[in-house]
């Protein structure tokens, strides 16, 4: 990369040189200032990312890998893909979003797959539209193998420093400087700070500036942020002690094992080599006790004494949040996971807090099974600066300054998995933006991508965003298992999946279409072969003629279920056979909201223009006036998910835009 180095005047270092030189005192100063180069250097790049968390690896390789000098800024380069709270990626939902992420070409599936110590398939109870995967990670391992790739990935550089300011010209991003006082010239800039913005950890009276695990915060860039129009946030998040494991009694605990199977987050894994032997974690409970203790301390816990200011994260609360809403709750669950199998430190899940350091000793030796613990890491709170994120488009780009795009825990929402999905939605589009090429959406029906992101631009945001199943719509449409065939043809288009991954994923497309189309033809009769089988399966007997669609549709029955009666049954992939069975069996509720989203698309493709003056929209109501002008949606779908926008300001719209563009045409 380009590198300038600007000289500046220092009578100390000046007075070094001339000493060490033995040079004449009186005579030389002109001459050793002319030779002296001080540290002050300005660099160019193409992109530049602000912070190398799970949101900032994604975006950083993003970019490099599609060609672009990228130089990635990390207040410490040990925080690198840094796991400061649970040591798992995936769960309900979150599953989804790696998954996405990988079918799209990041990185977080492929990592975890290769530093997992137990995995475990969700909700296999229920449909396979909220079946989500969620591995236990070894944190040291998951890290170590995420720098691993940063730092042999062609056009990355990663530099240890903290970003101050940024360098905006006419609305324009131009680059960013650090605390010392260097310019890094850009064209682009993806700002992936994490909770390390003015962050502040906090447990009983006690209050350290720091980031997370006590690495540095970063205190500087907030006021440039606010110098430049940003609006910004408090917010607020939380991590439950660590203990030592021998002090752990896990006979009164339940141990909780992982799949006989394993399925890998990665489409690219060979799910061979993930088959392999799992540690257990442990579920034990809170008791009365342990909420007694909690509700007589409740006055010097600083989330209810007023000392923390910022807002917590509503589905993931703290232990004294849960005992105060939920006082009719006998009792709360609580894992005991394993941080990895470098140490004996065991993960207290589901008992955040920020009550003092005695209490905490009180409260934890009260479970069962925690009588003896001894408490390696105390838990904590951290209140940091973000963003609200209405300010971004759906691209993730600033709407104020051209070239500043912005992803994770900054952007409001909380975690790894959330993260990452957007630093990679942030990385590609500055990538796309530097080469002039189009940028990437992805919108409600396409992805959990699409919704996360959705909803953090269009809707107001108080809290810390977690994404649920229950938040899209199209849940259906959108499983974890088919998420390649949702998302490799954009990574592809994009840049980031290769041509052989590509053609690989079609060729899947095509095997599945036609296994349905031979299931949907192939006839059987009710055989004496095939009677004994649906007999065995507590399935109804055939009095005709069926196919086998028709009886992989039974709720009893499914594909495995029918292999000794289905004589011309191809082999085939076990995911393959897995798209085949969910397409038939779901057929008719697909088909359903495969039609809504048609009208969806209908209304996400009428576009509004970006200098639509509302004021000049008659009959809106004042509320919907204010809302649109605040939000500035890009389409009429989004401009329907605004809080305050009724459906028949959306009506008044659409007529107004109908005979803008009609006197527009002429």
């Amino acid at each position: 990369s380009e590198k300038r180095w600007k000289t500046t005047w220092s009578m100390k270092s000046l007075e070094n040189s001339v000493w060490e030189n033995n040079s004449d005192v009186e005579g030389n100063w002109k001459e050793a200032g002319r030779n002296i180069i001080m540290p002050y250097l300005e660099e160019s790049y193409d992109v530049v990312v602000v912070g190398a968390g799970h949101a900032g690896c994604e975006a950083a390789l993003a970019c490099a890998r599609l060609g672009l000098e990228t130089i990635v800024f990390t207040v410490s380069v040990d925080s690198i893909a840094l796991m400061p709270c649970n040591p798992n990626i995936g769960g309900s939902s979150k599953g989804h979003l790696v998954r996405e992420l990988d079918a799209l070409g990041g990185e977080m599936g492929k990592n975890i797959d290769k530093t997992f110590i137990q995995s475990k398939m969700l909700n296999e109870s229920k449909g396979p539209a909220v079946h989500s995967l969620r591995a236990q990670a070894d944190k040291q391992d998951y890290t170590s193998e995420m720098r691993r790739v940063l730092e042999n990935t062609d056009h990355l550089t990663i530099r240890q420093a903290e970003v101050s300011e940024l360098v905006v010209e006419d609305g324009v991003i131009k680059g960013v400087k650090t605390f010392s006082g260097a310019v890094y010239h850009c064209k682009a800039v993806v700002l992936a700070t994490g909770t390390y913005l003015n962050a502040r950890c906090i447990y009983g009276d006690v209050s350290n500036a720091t980031g997370p695990n006590g690495l540095q915060a970063a205190t500087h860039l907030t006021d440039s942020l606010k110098a430049n129009g940003v609006e910004m946030f408090r917010f607020k998040t939380g991590t439950p002690a660590r203990a030592d494991k021998r002090s752990i009694d896990f006979t009164k605990m339940e141990e909780q094992f992982g799949d006989k199977k394993v399925v890998p987050f990665s489409f690219s894994t060979d799910p061979a080599s993930v088959q392999k032997e799992q540690v257990s974690c442990w579920l034990t409970y809170t008791n009365e006790k342990t909420h007694e203790i909690i509700r007589a301390n409740l006055d010097r816990s600083p989330l209810f004494s007023g000392s923390i200011k910022g807002t917590g994260p509503r589905y993931c609360p703290s232990i004294e949040d849960k005992v105060v809403k939920f006082p009719d709750k006998e009792r709360h669950q609580v894992f005991i996971e394993p941080e990895g199998l470098y140490t004996n430190e065991m993960y207290i899940g589901g008992m955040s807090s920020s009550l003092p350091e005695d209490v905490q000793d009180e409260m934890y030796h009260s479970v069962p099974g925690l009588e003896h613990a001894k408490i390696v890491k105390n838990a904590y709170a951290i209140e940091y600066d973000c963003i609200n994120p209405r300010q971004l488009y759906p691209t993730l780009e600033f709407k104020k300054i051209k070239g500043l795009f912005s992803g994770g825990q900054f952007n409001g929402s909380s975690g790894y998995e959330e993260a990452a999905a957007q630093g990679l939605i942030a990385g590609i589009n500055a990538a796309m933006e530097v080469k002039g090429r189009e940028q990437l959406v992805l919108d409600r029906s396409e992805a959990y991508i699409g919704v996360l992101i959705d909803d953090l631009v269009t809707k107001e945001n108080h809290e810390p965003y977690r994404m649920m199943t229950s938040r899209a719509e199209y849940r259906l449409l959108l499983r974890q298992d088919n998420a390649d065939l949702r998302l490799r043809k954009k990574g592809y288009q994009v840049g980031l999946i290769d041509e052989e991954t590509y053609q690989a994923v079609l060729r899947k497309e095509e095997a599945i279409q036609k296994e349905i189309e031979r299931t949907e033809h192939a006839t059987i009769g009710g055989t004496p072969e095939v009677q004994k089988l649906l007999e065995e399966k507590g399935s109804t007997l055939l009095k005709s003629g069926t196919t086998i669609a028709e009886l992989i549709r039974r709720p009893e029955l499914n594909y495995e279920d029918l292999a000794p009666i289905d004589k011309e049954r191809p082999e085939l992939p076990w995911d393959v056979k897995q798209q085949v069975e969910i397409n038939l069996k779901y057929e008719g509720y697909i088909k359903r909201q495969l039609k809504q989203v048609e009208q969806f698309k209908k209304l996400e493709a009428k576009k509004i223009p970006e200098d639509l003056d509302y004021e000049k929209v008659g009959s809106l109501r004042i509320e919907a006036r204010q809302k649109l002008e605040e939000y500035r949606p890009i389409s009429i779908g989004q401009a329907s998910r605004i809080s305050g926008v009724s459906p028949a300001d959306i009506s008044v719209l659409l007529v107004y835009l109908e005979q803008y563009r009609r006197n527009s045409n002429s």
